[in-house]
């Protein structure tokens, strides 16, 4: 069975965004490079169409790397907690902390593929986004990092 990747909606659209940038503005300028340098003569020893090919090889990686993301893609929720009961954390969601110093941070819990730490978006499977998943609201987790454990109440879910 192949890799699921868990992504939002907007990490979707970033994701055929980038492709359709590969596709329709990368490769055809890769293609140009490709076509001077090879117009250059020599092509045993010339720096430009090696640089070329070298860029053609790591766009067409990353053109097949979203190709399979996007293949096997999980869209996970953007569903209001707001009004619910008993709501668990869940990847997808918005969680508020309090930290053992009364600073509040929040964290949007994502998957892996999607994980941006200086934008607060965590990964579901980071040390403290594992912890988050399945906890509510007052509920405390410990995180150990680097032998430092750090509390976290969790305030709000959205």
């Amino acid at each position: 069975m192949a890799n699921q990747y868990k992504l939002t909606k907007a990490g979707i659209e970033e994701l055929q965004k980038e492709y359709r940038h590969l596709i329709d503005v990368v490769r055809p300028d890769v293609i140009e490079q490709l076509s001077n340098a090879r117009a250059q003569g020599d092509l045993s020893e010339n720096a430009d169409y090696d640089a070329a090919r070298t860029r053609q090889a790591e766009t067409e990686g990353r053109i097949k790397e979203i190709e399979n993301i996007l293949d096997h893609v999980v869209l996970i929720s953007d569903k209001d907690k707001a009004n619910e009961k008993n709501v668990r954390v869940s990847i997808g969601d918005i969680v508020t902390v309090e930290k053992e110093d009364g600073k509040t941070a929040y964290y949007r819990i994502v998957g892996t593929i999607e994980a941006d730490p200086i934008n607060n978006k965590i990964s579901d499977v980071s040390p403290l986004g594992s912890k988050l998943i399945g906890k509510r609201v007052n509920d405390v987790v410990s995180v150990t990092i680097r032998d430092r454990v750090t509390k976290y109440k969790i305030v709000s879910i959205a």
